[in-house]
């Protein structure tokens, strides 16, 4: 899948391949709303997915849309601007697999 940019100028700036990101969330990252931050910055960004928590204290997010979208999310959750406290973000990226309609906390 691949989106375009159209500007207020009625131009198409760029294509931008949809892909899919999964990272995982070191740190004090439950109980703490983060995973409710999370949706809400994912919903800003237009991408669709869930953040979960895993039973060994991480969470787990999966977001799909826009590369560039993804990357802003995934900058978020390394800011430090998160609720708890973030020491670790593995990412993995790959390609789309579909079928979600929102973002979802799990």
């Amino acid at each position: 899948m691949v989106f375009a940019d159209v500007g207020h100028d009625g131009f198409v700036s760029e294509e931008q391949e949809a892909v899919r990101l999964t990272a995982w969330v070191h740190g004090q990252v439950q109980g703490v709303g983060f995973r409710w931050w999370t949706r809400s910055r994912a919903l800003e960004l237009g991408l669709v997915g869930s953040a979960g928590n895993l039973v060994d204290g991480r969470v787990e997010v999966v977001a799909e849309g826009r590369r560039d979208h993804c990357e802003r999310l995934l900058a978020a959750l390394r800011s430090g601007g998160s609720p708890g406290r973030v020491d670790t973000v593995v990412e993995r990226w790959s390609t789309p697999r579909g079928g979600l309609t929102t973002f979802v906390e799990r």
